[in-house]
């Protein structure tokens, strides 16, 4: 099933929030929905997506800001994050008040994530992988058919994940990432929480945290 995305920065920290699509229903989830709402309503709209659903990748506020406004205005329902991430979503309000946000309300997903469940975007299953270590409750959403990946904030082009947040551990980090990301393969495309997208074969490669030649 043809899987197609548009990911949109939002926030002041450019985050990448992404569309994802079934090429042939048009039936579409938003990834990671921190702010700027009317921007990511416009790339629907522009898009003629038939919006059904927010996933979650963690609980931090700039993937998750817009998440209870989406509900209200749409009736979509929420999947994701795992949920040894609800205190960081039970804290959004604080989180925002910190970071200078607007204020946003906090939310309950309809559905907390595990290792090894799946989701649905139209008729297109994405795996979900825990990877803990930016969160305790950090997802990755896998698209296998067309080697694609939604790493959220575990992994980017060149860098990992930031882990001097509470209950943030940075060997697990690195565990979920050579343990479960590499496994899935080096011609994996992923999609970073911030900045470019990049291959799972170029981090193992050239990335200085998590490059093969830190563990010959």
């Amino acid at each position: 099933m043809a899987l197609q995305f548009y990911s949109v920065p939002v926030t002041p920290f450019q985050q990448n929030c992404t569309l994802l699509w079934c090429a042939d229903s048009l039936r579409a989830a938003v990834v990671d929905p921190g702010g700027d709402i009317d921007k990511i309503l416009a790339a629907v709209a522009e898009r003629q997506l038939k919006l059904e659903k927010i996933l979650l990748t963690h609980g931090h506020l700039d993937h998750v800001g817009a998440t209870a406004e989406l509900m209200q205005q749409l009736g979509l329902p929420v999947e994701g994050p795992h949920k040894a991430d609800q205190f960081w979503i039970d804290q959004i309000a604080m989180q925002a008040k910190m970071l200078g946000f607007p204020t946003v309300n906090s939310f309950t997903p309809d559905r907390w994530l595990q290792q090894g469940d799946q989701v649905t975007v139209g008729d297109a299953p994405l795996e979900v992988i825990h990877c803990p270590g930016h969160t305790p409750g950090h997802v990755v959403f896998f698209h296998r058919a067309s080697h694609l990946a939604l790493v959220g904030d575990v992994l980017f082009a060149g860098s990992i994940g930031r882990t001097d947040f509470p209950q943030s551990d940075h060997t697990a980090l690195i565990h979920s990432i050579t343990k479960k990301l590499w496994p899935l393969g080096d011609a994996v495309r992923f999609i970073p929480g911030h900045g470019p997208m990049s291959t799972f074969a170029r981090e193992r490669q050239s990335n200085p945290f998590v490059a093969d030649t830190q563990f010959g």
